[in-house]
């Protein structure tokens, strides 16, 4: 068995220096040199990253400015892009020395580490290996498997990474062929955010840009580890923080990146012997999901001091103006909040009435906040609740809908928001279907499609029996890793459209094709001359991209080409869709998407590469709201207990956290250093309490094992684990995604989003004799 995994060397340390700095310079120097990359090439690629005229992050989708600095990446963004530029390649050569039951114990960091896939190539059940299969050979195929197959039982699952071109062209294919089975990484991570924001303001996405970084007067985090998941966004903190404007952070770790931050590319901060930026004013250090419980306390504080500004005659706290002429349901949530006693709140979030209270006198002086939020809020049952409560505690002070101020959404993948504005969705209500009918001559699917949830459910009871992947590794980024792997190999049409190999391509279905694409690096040339691709930011701001690197082998096609091939050998003689024009020149997709969505896609073309991309045309930014009652509407959670459905007792029972390390990024591992928390060697630990591990007789580097404590007749066990002490609330624990996935019941989600309840995962502790 192959494996890099050093879990006789596992270390935990606290991690004292700053987030940045020299430690981020040496990561990636390192990186660089296990892919056999040389400094100056990784330099010259990087420098183009996230820059007009260069090509757009592969990483994550914090927004890109219009004046970028010399060297605008970050250090997880530096690693995505030497993971893709790589100069390994996972041949036919390598498939032909390797069988899939082989691969199968494999560790994830190593099947990747392989390099990129350079061939199309078909699995041989009989050699138990891939072969390499033509490209017409392999769409003509896939297209008469999908043909045999009920289209509303297959699925098309589209990770983030896939462009604005691409993915309007993927949902078009979907819907062509008759399934509106859509499901994206937004159903694992944000999709709590495009439920949740609609009903409070009317709009799925947030509603600040960077320019508003710049005119804040105060920030919240909530749920958000910002040093590795978007760590760009340090860089409008630290210019924040060093004009005096407070950031108040919510989260159960302390995460380096919300604590220090030592700015890479500042001589003088990087020569200088101090300690950094303190980049949290306060860090408050929850329990998870606690946070519901912390925003009904701060907006009690505000009440509380506008009751006395009303007494003394002064100017109010709570803006009435804004409440009176824009919003909904207040006197309820008024209610609600004064009926909440002190003694819940502090119970359900783990922290004093004093420190809540004091964060509220902070929000009551501040004019123009920013609230931004990521998974911690939105991977609970209730995560949709939540979101709703942190809307609510901006509407409080009208910090919607005006400079300086508004909601944040921290999303993942690069383009995972931009899939949703251009139609991929299960949700047929959130897609101008009309529109698509009469454009291209076909009547597309009504009903509605399986999200992530519905997908892995129909895949484990056998409704599923196609599944086509653009990117992605789904199959170890959902609950109940075991049943669906078992599941899966029942299927009979199984299609991975990626550039490295994963877990996923190891778990064939009947008929598997592995067919490797161009990444967004890369040059794509296609009749007209090069092309030139989309994304959309967390921003909603649009940007182009452009490839510039030599493709990694002759044989890759770009992920256009693959979906209209895909469409022309399934579909062909269904609809009118001008195929082998949109291929030729990306463009006219761009014309395609303008008339379809004319609103946010105005004069696209001629828009889309200015610097700093432009903005959609998003209601709420000017108060305009797109809601039922056309107001902002103030929504009540039904109970401060955001996993209510499981009683976790932190004695037998505790409530499990899975994070991401400092090298990852979603189920890509590109290390086994964790180095912002201190740790060293292995990804199979869980950060526990220190009492926590007291009360259970374990020292630190005890070897554990988890499991579920659900009676629903499924077993979910990990093994093998070390016992850690850390800085983590007591009663809860945490570890890394994907890792202990197979401890998340499939049917633990939230309940209106179906978002995998990750952040809130009942578990029990066995100590190892």
């Amino acid at each position: 068995m192959k494996r890099s995994e050093r879990t006789d060397k596992v270390t935990v340390e606290p991690y004292e220096f700053p987030t940045g700095g020299w430690g981020s310079l040496k990561s990636v120097t390192r990186h660089a040199a296990r892919q056999d990359l040389a400094m100056s090439s990784i330099w010259e690629t990087l420098y183009r990253q996230n820059k007009p005229n260069g090509f757009m992050c592969v990483s994550c989708s914090w927004a890109k400015p219009a004046h970028p600095k010399p060297a605008e990446f970050c250090e997880n963004g530096a690693k995505a892009t030497v993971w893709e530029q790589t100069k390994k390649r996972c041949d036919r050569e390598f498939f032909a020395r390797h069988k899939l039951t082989e691969l199968l114990d494999w560790p994830d960091h190593d099947l990747e580490q392989q390099g990129r896939l350079t061939t199309p190539m078909r699995y041989d059940v009989s050699l138990d290996q891939y072969v390499p299969v033509t490209w017409e050979s392999a769409f003509k195929e896939i297209g008469e498997e999908l043909n045999k197959l009920d289209p509303k039982s297959v699925v098309f699952y589209a990770s983030g990474r896939a462009s604005l071109e691409a993915s309007h062209m993927y949902q078009l294919f979907a819907r062509i062929y008759g399934s509106n089975n859509l499901p994206d990484s937004s159903n694992m991570c944000h999709e709590s955010t495009s439920v949740g924001l609609p009903q409070s303001i009317g709009v799925p996405v947030g509603t600040v840009t960077l320019e508003d970084f710049r005119a804040c007067d105060m920030m919240f985090f909530f749920g958000h580890n910002t040093g590795t998941n978007a760590p760009r966004l340090l860089h409008p903190i630290q210019e924040a923080r060093k004009r005096g404007v407070p950031v108040v952070t919510f989260n159960p770790l302390p995460e380096r990146g919300l604590m220090r931050f030592k700015n890479p590319q500042s001589p003088v901060e990087m020569l200088s012997p101090d300690e950094g930026t303190q980049m949290s004013s306060d860090y408050l250090q929850v329990k998870a999901g606690g946070d519901l419980a912390a925003m009904t306390g701060i907006a009690k504080a505000v009440f509380a001091l506008d009751d006395q500004t009303k007494a003394k005659g002064e100017p109010r706290v709570l803006d009435l103006a804004f409440i009176e002429e824009h919003c909904h349901g207040f006197d309820e949530f008024e209610a609600f909040v004064r009926g909440t006693e002190w003694d819940e709140i502090e119970r359900m979030s783990g922290l004093p009435r004093a420190a809540l209270e004091k964060v509220g006198g902070v929000y009551a002086k501040a004019e123009k906040v920013i609230a931004n939020y990521g998974m911690g809020l939105t991977q609970h049952r209730h995560g949709t609740k939540t979101v709703h409560m942190l809307v609510n505690l901006l509407l409080m002070r009208g910090n919607i809908g005006k400079r300086g101020a508004g909601i944040s959404p921290i999303r993942g993948h690069s383009n995972v928001q931009g899939q949703r504005t251009v139609g991929i969705s299960e949700k047929p209500k959130l897609v101008p279907l009309d529109k698509l009918a009469e454009f291209y001559a076909f009547e597309p699917p009504r009903d509605k499609g399986l999200d992530t949830v519905e997908a892995c459910q129909g895949i484990i009871d056998g409704s599923v029996h196609g599944f086509i992947a653009l990117g992605g590794n789904f199959i170890r980024a959902v609950p109940e890793t075991e049943m669906m792997e078992a599941a899966w190999r029942k299927m009979r049409l199984s299609v991975q459209i990626a550039t490295k190999l994963n877990r996923n391509h190891l778990i064939p279905g009947e008929v598997t094709y592995l067919l490797p694409c161009l990444g967004r690096i890369e040059r794509d040339t296609q009749a007209s001359g090069p092309q030139t691709v989309s994304v959309e930011d967390s921003t909603a701001c649009i940007h182009g991209s452009k490839g510039w690197r030599e493709p990694a082998s002759p044989e890759l096609l770009s992920e256009p080409k693959i979906v209209a091939e895909l469409a022309k050998a399934t579909v062909a003689g269904k609809a009118t869709v001008p195929w082998d024009e949109w291929v030729a020149d990306y463009a006219k997709v761009r014309d395609a998407i303008e008339r379809t969505y004319p609103d946010d896609f105005k004069d696209f073309n001629g828009r889309f590469l200015k610097p700093g991309g432009f903005h959609r045309d998003l209601a709420a930014c000017y108060r305009v709201w797109k809601t039922q009652t056309r107001k902002a509407n103030f929504l009540l959670p039904e109970t401060l207990d955001v996993d209510p459905d499981i009683a976790t007792d932190g004695k037998t029972v505790f409530k499990l956290i899975t994070v991401r390390s400092n090298d990852q990024f979603n189920t890509t591992i590109y290390g086994y250093d964790d180095r912002l928390r201190g740790i060293h060697g292995s990804r199979m630990v869980l950060l526990m309490n220190e009492a926590d591990m007291a009360s259970l007789g374990l020292e630190d580097q005890d070897l554990i094992d988890v499991e579920s404590p659900v009676d629903d007749g499924v077993e979910r066990r990990v093994e093998g684990l070390r016992a850690h002490r850390f800085s983590i609330p007591k009663g809860d624990v945490g570890g890394y995604y994907p890792e202990l996935n197979k401890l998340i019941p499939l049917w633990h989600h939230e309940k209106e989003a179906h978002v995998p309840a990750s952040k809130g995962v009942p578990v029990r502790i066995l100590k190892r004799d």
